[in-house]
């Protein structure tokens, strides 16, 4: 991810397969209060029949071996390879059935309304984003009471008053309408924003004139992403898609204001490899595979001089060039100088200065540096190293004021905020208000900026501070009704299968017994180098109040130890990360903490992957398993929406060596008859334009079909969301809803739910 530092919610993303993890700002399991009585053991009654699913075998050869797959047609319709997996009627039939059942299920289980009136209390406390700064005006969002979606607001000067700029709720009633983005001018008088509806993330660009809140007539659709607006207001650069049901089209354009989009002159094309790497002596083949990796990104400095392109290779390598903006406006034609090509590593922030750019990257460094290039000779061996790599912290973000550099680290899954010169000399830690995760945002043409700040029991707090002095002054805290002073945090170390030590942070009120009989979730994602850092959230505080312990491990194939601990959750070593899973599961079992019957796991989307893998491989290691809009099957994976971007991260089974360690652990394929599996809630979104829900529809029949537990007791439950897709963008009732489903799911497996809880 490239993100600038001077915007509100100003990024340029590359398609990973969750820009965040699920569950990461919202952590799962709060509990409503419970009576002390006895757990309740038996199947709550009234429970509907298991739904019936057809057996309709299909067998594959793959590099010589059969495999056979019994719920393909649960897949939808293949007939079309350039669109596989379509909706057919027969599963939306067979989708109405698992959805019934599992609502049967989790709707009577004895104390779910109390639960989600509670729920309701915690998340109606008002969530507010880090603002930003364009000329005299601030920009930023917030979320209150009952409102479905986060209101964007401006204000002039620091503290004036706010005004609202877009209630998404006033556009669409429905509450699922999604402001995906703002992009406001340098003055701040104008801002591009996009929005998508049901979760599809196919997001519509509009401009808006800030001051009287005037639509204008520019609109581009096609999943757009803005890049920047010129210094003079009059365009800006933006990628789309050229075809939404094909993930790999994306497309680089200028857009003139008020001129039609389909002027809009183009800048490159992803389909158009040659333009990137016709010199490069690539066979036909690699070229083909590249044009399905996240493929070509660009960044042009304000001024119109410069553009910053990348291509992105794999999940860990990326070629870079530059052009000069302005021969490309006189003649259309863009030519490309390199800078970097065939190396490991990645790209953070970027910052132009005059024909200098600052360039944050992980090449040649694995726990990041910030490097200066001469954009008229950009050659990676002429690269000057600002902030050099630091043996222990990792580079997790950097942020560019007037005359000063920020460098966000992680130092063990923990921020420290470092400030530096524009030539890289030190000026000390920016203090932070504790131990936890925080955030900056600042301006280039200023010092000061605001600071965000939380922690397991930390509430969110933001700051205006003064990056020269160091001096703070809080600027926004919501007053969440939870007492933070009662909760303790710590973090651990355990050692993984293959000796590798891996941290942990583990969380519980403080004075809970360890007596191995506690609740206890553990939550992972391990991959695509992301981080797992501390983060607060109030649902969280029944569960702990009720004697529950949560955990968040921060498994390889994440970010949290530089490029290397990223590397080695990868492809043939994609295991490890399964393996420090488990081995932080056995960890909390040996320690005291719990015991494998309230030992519940939970992950989203790459996490799904993560717990899938998990039950199939130590089923008799958890109590209860959440995977959320998962990949399961992974020897077809590939064949479905944007799923080629992730080749570089698992492989693919097309490729007879990748394939021997795919097949290894893809979850789906491992599902074994007659086996004691645990309570299982798979959950999928159809919108989703990431995940196919095909993985949870599969996943499920086979579960369902394959596990000799009492499914009165431990089912498998399937819930598809009709108005939803990989999680982004849900209005709060949905969100309550969701939270209440795998929360009472979780209470009822693990011991929480006691019969004097039921409702008439």
């Amino acid at each position: 991810m490239l993100r600038k530092s001077s915007g509100l919610v100003l990024a340029i993303t590359a398609p990973f397969l969750a820009t965040a993890p699920l569950f990461a700002t919202a952590p799962l399991f709060a509990a409503a209060p419970l009576s002390a009585a006895a757990p309740l053991s038996a199947a709550a009654p009234l429970f509907a029949a298991v739904p019936a699913t057809e057996v309709r075998p299909v067998t594959d050869t793959l590099h010589g071996e059969r495999v056979t797959d019994n719920y393909r047609w649960l897949e939808g319709d293949n007939s079309d390879p350039d669109n596989m997996g379509r909706l057919t009627d027969e599963v939306t039939h067979w989708t109405d059935q698992q959805n019934a059942y599992t609502r049967a299920v989790l709707d009577q289980l004895p104390g779910r309304a109390a639960l989600e009136a509670r729920l309701r209390e915690l998340m109606e406390v008002p969530r507010i984003s880090l603002p930003g700064r364009y000329g005299d005006r601030y920009f930023h969002a917030r979320r209150e009471g009952g409102q479905p979606q986060a209101v964007r607001y401006v204000r002039r000067g620091l503290h004036g008053k706010d005004r609202i700029l877009l209630d998404p709720q006033q556009i669409d009633p429905s509450g699922l309408t999604t402001i995906a983005w703002t992009a406001p001018t340098r003055d701040g008088k104008l801002m591009a924003f996009g929005m998508y509806s049901s979760g599809d993330e196919n997001t519509t660009l509009y401009l808006m004139d800030v001051d009287t809140g005037t639509w204008l007539a520019d609109e581009i659709p096609g999943k757009v992403n803005f890049s920047e607006w010129l210094q003079d207001n009059s365009g800006f650069f933006y990628t789309r898609l050229e075809d939404t049901d094909n993930a790999y089209s994306k497309v680089m354009k200028f857009h003139q204001l008020g001129t039609h989009q389909r002027e809009d002159r183009v800048l490159f094309r992803q389909q158009d490899i040659d333009f990137f790497y016709a010199a490069s002596g690539k066979t036909e083949q690699e070229l083909e595979t590249l044009k399905t990796t996240w493929g070509p990104n660009g960044l042009p400095s304000e001024d119109g001089r410069w553009l910053a392109i990348w291509y992105w290779t794999g999940t860990a390598s990326l070629d870079l060039w530059v052009a000069d903006l302005q021969h490309w406006f006189r003649t259309g034609s863009l030519k490309l100088q390199p800078a970097v090509s065939g190396k490991s590593g990645r790209l953070g922030a970027m910052h132009f200065s005059g024909d200098e750019l600052y360039l944050q990257h992980s090449i040649g460094a694995a726990n990041g540096t910030v490097s200066l290039l001469d954009l008229k000779k950009p050659a990676y061996d002429r690269w000057r190293s600002i902030v050099p790599e630091h043996k222990n912290l990792v580079i997790q973000s950097t942020a560019f004021a007037a005359d000063l550099i920020s460098v966000n680290y992680l130092e063990n899954a923990q921020t420290r905020i470092f400030l530096f010169t524009p030539d890289g000399k030190p000026r000390g830690a920016l203090e932070l208000p504790g131990i936890g995760s925080a955030a900056l945002s600042v301006a280039d043409d200023r010092n000061d900026g605001f600071l965000s700040f939380s922690s397991y029991n930390t509430p969110p707090s933001i700051y205006h501070v003064d990056l020269r002095s160091g001096q703070r002054q809080l600027w926004a805290k919501p007053e969440v009704p939870v007492d933070a002073e009662a909760i303790a945090v710590k973090q651990v170390w355990y050692t993984s299968r293959d000796g590798t030590r891996v941290s942990m942070f583990v969380v519980h009120k403080k004075g809970t017994l360890l007596d191995g009989n506690n609740p206890t979730i553990l939550y992972g994602y391990g991959g695509f180098d992301i981080t797992m850092t501390p983060q607060f959230s109030a649902t969280l505080f029944p569960w702990f109040e009720q004697g529950g312990v949560y955990a968040v491990a921060n498994l390889r194939g994440g970010g949290e130890y530089g490029n290397a601990w990223h590397e080695a959750g990868m492809l043939e070593r994609k295991q490890n990360v399964f393996d420090d899973f488990i081995a932080a599961a056995q960890w909390l079992i040996d320690a005291g903490y719990t015991n494998p019957q309230q030992l519940g796991i939970a992950g989203g989307s790459n996490g799904g992957l993560l717990t899938g893998a998990a039950v199939v491989q130590r089923p008799d290691l958890f109590g209860a398993v959440i995977s959320a809009v998962p990949l399961l099957d992974m020897l077809r994976y590939q064949n479905f929406l944007m799923a080629r971007f992730w080749v570089g991260e698992y492989g693919s089974a097309e490729n007879a060596e990748q394939y021997a360690f795919i097949k290894q652990y893809s979850p789906y394929q491992q599902v074994s008859p007659d086996t004691s599996y645990p309570a299982v809630l798979l959950t999928a979104g159809e919108n989703d334009t990431r995940v196919h829900p095909l993985h949870a529809r599969k996943m499920a029949a086979a579960m369902q079909a394959a596990t000799r537990s009492d499914p009165t007791r431990k089912p498998i439950l399937l819930w598809v969301d009709r108005d939803a897709g990989h999680g982004a963008g849900k209005p709060l009732d949905l969100q309550i809803r969701d939270l209440a489903d795998q929360r009472i799911f979780m209470m009822w497996q693990l011991g929480m739910l006691s019969a004097t809880t039921a409702t008439p």
